[in-house]
């Protein structure tokens, strides 16, 4: 992203003052730096830079502090377009490096192995410029209380800036430290979060308010909100589904099914392979920024597999199974977990790999090429300096296109298969962008979710096996010492796991549970959430920290959601079932507590809390838990599984079973299905339409 208002901040801050990699050997390179020794993708990036790069550690802080010099931290991730840029243009300058190295403690962090530390110090951007992105370069004093940040530079604002920070501490840092110290209480400050001294009594007028002020931000064209660059927002989908149907808000339905219609007919979705882009860098979803995210696609899966579920469209389903193919063929370890991103450049062109040429796709799909392109659209991007690559995005749905052309659904769906089957093998024969290998604790889980909303929404078991498969995979590798790890790769440094790998894998937990009927899955599940109540419970605030123990300059609580949910949202969510299940009522209260003390984020801004309006919904409208018991429970837990049931947890047991919720609930050669609400049940029925009518 490009620095924004770096004349501006400067002056502002003034003003306050005063007033997959195989290395080649080392000895092929001029340079090498600490960072040689790291695992991480991004961090190889630049372990030949003249730069005397090392990773975040308490010792480059001291030696900060005993050599009386500021640190320099930037932050990004290896799948970064403008992170790539900065490093050929700025980092690799000996010059640049020369004051760089003379001046400054330089130290380089993956975003995504380190996420407290870019969640901290993209608060401090936001605080003092409005708004960031990455690369995210903060000068910081050695104690880690930021002076400045910013995001992209070119080399000479990157010069000016250096220069101009490094007289400003050598000639005053009394006043340096008074400005850190501001921007430091503004970081604690947005971490602090009241608790509430009675529970909040949730209203439907109130969540339909919150929503209506919502709508004002849609794009009622396009679908998502009016931004000029949009990302999708799975969880708020998810909730705007599940609002709708429960209250029967049309314009709500409209809304949320324009906007997945939108998204997989552009150029955000990749038609030829599969799979969804990062985001679009245009208001409607045609041009992405061709970095592909694991968290991105797992949730999608999730997303549409629910929204076929409701809504039947064929288009749906083929978008699932094609991103799961996607995720098999491309980001999937030989060892069964799934690798964190795909990068956006290929041979120093962002897109490259993704983007066709006219002539060549004429002369690739020939006498069916008059076809392909009736049914697609070929966008060519503004900035594209050539003029001749060109994204592909869909320009009919699939029943008008057929009727106008006079041929069936299965003949369009074959001739579909048979061009995106050929220019997917062109398309291998490019050198393909470079994966980053890290395998993330947080996004796998997320996507265990996403294979068993799959498997519920198509009754496949091959789905339900890759969630079971990729759980046993985290087990064995993502956890060390009876916890987690944030993320898994042979060699590397093991960074213990924050609330959100946590949390993620506990609600997975939880389902696979739901789906297999297998105990040692809500075990673990409980399991999880004793250590996060351990370890993770904030002192002051009902939430919990993001980190199990912070030696930051504040503790960090995630409370917003982003592109994945809040973590204390979705521990929230957990606590409810957690509570549902084990007939545990200090978990519920909890889980009440957190919401009530979000209260006012909830209503004013739908959009940015959307993870916790699905618990205002779960809270206002009637939560069931369908309790099925005896020898046919699998088989129908199955059949409630595969049907649309917002508000509800389905759980079974084919033998008498000492947990809470199937107490005195056992017929022996019986199998009895219970509705009940926080475990007060109606009579037991034999029958699922019975049941159903019950709900």
């Amino acid at each position: 992203m490009r620095i924004i208002k770096l004349a501006f901040s400067l002056f502002l801050l003034v003003c306050t003052l005063g007033c997959k990699n195989n290395q080649p050997q080392h000895d092929a390179y001029k340079f090498t730096n600490e960072l040689i020794d790291e695992t991480s993708p991004y961090l190889l990036q630049h372990a030949h830079n003249p730069v005397d790069w090392r990773a975040w550690s308490d010792e480059a802080l001291k030696e900060a502090e005993q050599s009386n010099k500021l640190v320099l931290v930037s932050i990004g991730y290896s799948s970064c377009h403008w992170c790539h840029v900065m490093e050929k243009e700025t980092f690799t300058d000996e010059g640049v490096a020369k004051s760089m190295n003379a001046n400054f403690i330089n130290i380089k962090v993956d975003r995504e192995e380190r996420p407290d530390l870019d969640q901290l110090y993209m608060t401090a951007v936001q605080l003092m410029q409005g708004n960031g992105g990455w690369p995210l370069n903060v000068i910081i004093l050695p104690n880690g209380k930021p002076v400045y940040g910013g995001t992209y530079h070119t080399k000479e604002q990157w010069t000016e800036v250096l220069a101009k920070l490094n007289e400003l501490y050598k000639k005053d840092p009394e006043k340096l430290n008074k400005y850190a110290n501001s921007i430091a209480a503004g970081i604690r400050a947005t971490n602090l979060i009241e608790p509430q001294e009675k529970i909040t009594k949730f209203s439907k007028d109130t969540l339909s308010l919150s929503v209506k002020k919502w709508q004002k931000k849609w794009d009622t064209i396009s679908g998502g909100n009016i931004e000029n660059q949009k990302f999708i927002r799975p969880q708020s989908l998810d909730f705007l589904i599940d609002y709708a149907q429960l209250t029967n808000d049309q314009e709500t339905k409209k809304h949320v099914i324009n906007t997945l219609d939108n998204i997989i007919s552009g150029g955000i979705y990749d038609h030829i392979g599969g799979g969804f882009f990062r985001y679009s860098t245009d208001p409607h979803w045609k041009v992405p920024h061709f970095e592909k995210m694991l968290y991105t696609n797992a949730q999608l899966i999730s997303l549409y597999a629910k929204a076929y579920t409701i809504y039947k469209n064929p288009l749906y389903k083929r978008v699932v199974m094609q991103t799961i193919t996607f995720l098999e063929r491309e980001m999937k370890s030989q060892a069964g977990g799934y690798y964190a991103a795909i990068d956006a450049d290929s041979q120093g062109t962002e897109g490259g790999y993704y983007q066709w040429n006219k002539k060549d796709l004429q002369h690739i799909l020939k006498n069916e090429y008059s076809n392909f392109t009736k049914y697609y659209t070929l966008d060519t991007p503004e900035d594209t300096a050539t003029n001749t690559a060109v994204i592909i995005t869909q320009a009919y749905n699939d029943s008008l296109f057929a009727i106008q052309n006079d041929i069936s659904i299965r003949q369009l769906t074959s001739l579909k298969n048979s061009w995106q089957k050929t220019l997917l093998t062109n398309r291998q024969e490019r050198t393909s962008p470079a994966i980053d290998d890290k395998i993330i604790t947080s996004w796998n889980a997320l996507l265990i979710k996403g294979f068993i909303d799959a498997y519920k929404a198509f009754e496949n078991q091959e789905y339900l096996d890759k969630a079971i498969a990729l759980s046993s995979f985290i087990e064995e590798n993502n956890t060390s010492d009876s916890f987690l790890v944030h993320s898994y790769k042979k060699g590397d440094k093991k960074q213990e796991g924050f609330l959100e790998d946590y949390a993620f894998l506990t609600d997975a937990c939880i389902d696979l549970y739901s789906a297999t009927l297998d105990t040692k899955y809500l075990d673990l599940a409980n399991e999880l959430h004793k250590t996060v109540t351990a370890h993770f419970t904030d002192k002051v605030t009902p939430m919990y920290t993001y980190t199990r123990e912070s030696k930051l300059i504040s503790p960090l609580i995630k409370v917003d959601d982003g592109v994945i949910p809040s973590p204390n949202a979705v521990m929230a969510h957990n606590l409810k079932k957690l509570g549902i299940l084990n007939y545990n009522t200090d978990f519920t209260k909890k889980s009440d507590q957190m919401l009530s003390a979000m209260n006012a984020y909830v209503n004013d801004n739908a959009k940015d809390f959307s993870k916790w309006s699905a618990l205002q919904l779960n809270t206002i409208y009637p939560f069931y838990e369908i309790v099925i018991v005896g020898p046919k429970a699998d088989s129908i837990a199955k059949v409630f599984s595969s049907l649309y049931l917002p508000n509800t947890i389905v759980v079974g047991s084919t033998v008498e079973s000492t947990l809470p919720i199937f107490k005195n609930k056992y017929v022996e050669n019986e199998t009895f299905i219970y509705v009940c609400q926080e475990g007060a049940c109606k009579l037991p029925v034999q029958s699922i339409d019975m049941a159903l009518k019950q709900l």
